[in-house]
């Protein structure tokens, strides 16, 4: 088990600011044990994706290279090699993102059962045991959204906030995929403008510090172009071959994909708030718990 220096009480309504806040101490005061069960359970997973990214973006130069299409160097198997890539990619990024979902969801739910610490077994195996609700909760919210934005943006966005509490739904009240996915509404009705208001500013904070790590394969990417020089090189234009450009873009798709850790515990800390308003969960366990307490 592992301890931590000062307990988080999530089951509790919050501000917005509140939510900011506890999001970031959570994870500073369990950073070592929370990220360190994060790359035990999904590293694997992580590193299949981040592989199947090269290999992909690896691909997509030999097909957008002019010279190697031009000569003999296009393969008929291109096509081929192209379908798997994009397959091992897409797969893998969606065991990826759902096994840390499902990771950070049961570490907290360890956290707050245990009473600030954790158990990495119970975590384990409540993470492997949802895994096929999370990914049929994950695809019935990608399509919600995706269908949604498709008519307007407006519908996807309004669709996008309640959805992404619904994996806290499915993991901490137990519920299955439809209901996890019908009770989100239910939850966040008259609160909607709050939650979008929390997911929007998180979104900005964790989009402005991955940008500040992908300027290193920007600004690489624009001298290779000869952007700085004013001289553009035609050859250069395509750098997707390019080992140090792959090195660089992958490296920050790993930072967005851990700096994503950061959205995924302040959708907890809403879920919570939302259910405190809602039902006073937190409010009747610690009044059940002060009756046990008066009683011995």
């Amino acid at each position: 088990m592992q301890t931590t220096n000062k307990y988080i009480e999530f089951k509790k309504q919050r501000e917005l600011g509140e939510i900011l806040s506890d999001s970031f101490g959570f994870i500073r005061n369990e950073f070592k044990p929370f990220f360190g069960t994060i790359l035990k359970i999904v590293g694997p997973y992580i590193l299949a994706m981040l592989i199947s990214m090269g290999f992909y973006m690896y691909t997509i130069g030999d097909v957008f290279n002019l010279t190697a299409i031009g000569g003999n160097q296009f393969s008929a198997f291109s096509p081929v090699i192209m379908v798997i890539s994009v397959l091992a990619l897409m797969l893998s990024s969606i065991a990826a993102y759902v096994l840390a979902q499902g990771t950070v969801l049961y570490y907290i739910k360890s956290y707050i059962d245990h009473k600030g610490t954790t158990d990495f077994d119970e975590i384990r195996q409540g993470v492997y045991g949802s895994f096929w609700s999370l990914i049929g909760l994950g695809i019935l919210v990608g399509l919600s959204v995706f269908i949604g934005a498709m008519f307007c943006l407006l519908p996807g966005i309004y669709l996008a906030v309640p959805l992404s509490i619904s994996f806290a739904i499915l993991v901490f009240l137990k519920k299955d995929t439809m209901d996890s996915y019908q009770y989100s509404f239910s939850l966040i009705k008259e609160n909607w403008w709050i939650t979008f208001a929390t997911l929007f500013i998180i979104y900005i904070i964790v989009m402005v510090a991955t940008y500040a790590f992908s300027l290193p394969g920007a600004i690489y990417t624009w001298i290779k172009m000869g952007v700085f020089s004013g001289e553009m090189d035609a050859e250069n234009m395509s750098l997707f071959n390019d080992p140090i450009y792959l090195f660089l873009n992958i490296l920050s798709s790993l930072v967005q994909f851990l700096m994503n850790i950061i959205l995924l515990v302040a959708t907890a800390l809403i879920f919570f708030n939302l259910n405190e308003k809602k039902n006073f969960t937190g409010t009747f366990e610690r009044i059940e718990s002060l009756g046990k307490s008066s009683e011995e």
